[in-house]
C-alpha cells in the first residue's frame, strides 16, 4: 500500500535502496545513482530544508529535487529548472547562495 508520495533526490533514494530487496537489482541501481549523485544524504536533506524555508510559492517539491540533484552553478542553470515558472533575480540569487554552501 502506498502511504505517501514524495519526490526524492538521488541521495535520498540511495539511502532507501540500500535497505531494499534484491541484491542484483540494488547493485545496478546503486551504480547508476553513484554515477550521477553529487551530494551526500545529509547535505541533500539540509539543502532541501533550507530551500523550503525560503517559502517561495513558485518553488515546488519537484524543483527542489532538481536543484539538489544538479546543484546549479548560475542563473542559466536555475532558469532551466524553472522553465515553467518565472523567478525574480533575488529569488534566483538566494537559491544559488544556498547551493554554493553544498559544493
Amino acid at each position: 500500500m502506498i502511504i505517501d508520495i514524495k519526490p526524492l533526490s538521488l541521495s535520498e533514494s540511495e539511502e532507501i535502496i540500500e535497505n531494499a530487496g534484491d541484491k542484483e537489482e540494488k547493485k545496478e541501481i546503486m551504480a547508476f545513482i553513484k554515477k550521477f549523485n553529487k551530494i551526500s544524504v545529509k547535505d541533500a536533506k539540509s539543502l532541501r530544508d533550507e530551500i523550503e524555508k525560503l517559502d517561495y510559492l513558485k518553488v515546488k517539491p519537484e524543483h527542489v529535487i532538481k536543484i539538489i540533484d544538479t546543484l546549479p552553478e548560475d542563473e542559466a542553470d536555475i532558469l532551466k529548472i524553472f522553465a515553467d515558472t518565472g523567478l525574480s533575480k533575488d529569488e534566483i540569487n538566494k537559491i544559488l547562495e544556498l547551493v554554493k554552501k553544498y559544493k
